[in-house]
């Protein structure tokens, strides 16, 4: 996209960005969390809400405090475990193929081999692992690993879409190549959080508080003039071999994690 074509998207998402930031203020950076551990509650995200991830999450590492132990246990056992986050079988085998996958390149069951990476290297690394699309290497990096990344989950793209920040017609995957370049420098974790909370509680997927709503003026859905991306950008976007084809959480995902959230 040329510059000029991303100027005017650029100037709308900062404009969103201070908006929302006056009403909910700056989120304070978070504390790194364990990576794996990250990747492997984004893996239990999918498709399911806050409270069932975290329920499955704890009684994963109730029952199977190491990793290891995870690669040890039958199968039926992990499933058993994992049950209250929903399609338990396609969870259970895609975290022990990707722990599989970690202990036999890296030897032991830890993340910290990318570190030496950047951003790019790491989605190349792990992007194409089953269950591990945009979404979950994004949501790695903004919260395992304190990078600049702008995960898209569900609240996202809706709110995206309705304040003309993401075309129309969008999917999910494309719409995190789409938001990295128009996201100001050190604001990804405030946009992303600010959107979630703005999605949950005025711009809801049902029953949207309209009335309250603080960026009525921003929206574009209310019009019926639903933004359209240019030609080239698209085009681009469309002759993309993306890495990420097939993956599970292509597939539009409720929630990211709670204790990231609030």
């Amino acid at each position: 996209m040329q510059q000029s074509e991303l100027r005017p998207l650029k100037r709308r998402v900062n404009k969103v960005l201070q908006i929302l930031e006056r009403k909910y203020g700056t989120p304070s950076d978070r504390k790194v969390n364990n990576p794996l551990d990250i990747l492997i509650q984004t893996i239990l995200s999918q498709n399911t809400n806050d409270l069932n991830r975290d329920r499955a999450f704890q009684r994963l590492k109730i029952q199977f405090p190491y990793w290891e132990n995870v690669l040890d246990a039958r199968m039926k056992a992990v499933v058993e475990a994992i049950r209250p986050a929903g399609l338990a079988n396609q969870k259970a085998k895609h975290i022990r193929e990707t722990l599989r996958w970690i202990q036999k390149h890296h030897r032991k069951l830890s993340l910290s081999f990318l570190q030496g990476m950047d951003s790019d290297e790491i989605k190349n690394t792990i992007g194409g692992l089953k269950g591990i699309g945009p979404k979950t290497i994004n949501c790695l990096l903004l919260f395992g690993m304190g990078r600049e990344a702008f995960p898209v989950d569900t609240h996202v793209l809706r709110v995206g879409k309705h304040l003309g920040l993401i075309p129309e017609r969008m999917n999910a995957e494309k719409a995190h190549q789409w938001m990295a370049p128009l996201v100001p420098q050190g604001k990804s974790l405030s946009l992303h959080l600010n959107l979630i909370r703005f999605g949950r509680s005025i711009c809801k997927a049902k029953n949207p508080q309209c009335n309250i709503c603080c960026l009525s003026k921003e929206c574009v859905t209310k019009f019926k003039t639903p933004i359209q991306p240019p030609c080239k950008r698209m085009d681009h976007l469309n002759s993309l071999d993306s890495r990420f084809h097939g993956n599970d959480d292509n597939r539009p995902n409720r929630d990211l994690l709670r204790n990231h959230h609030n």
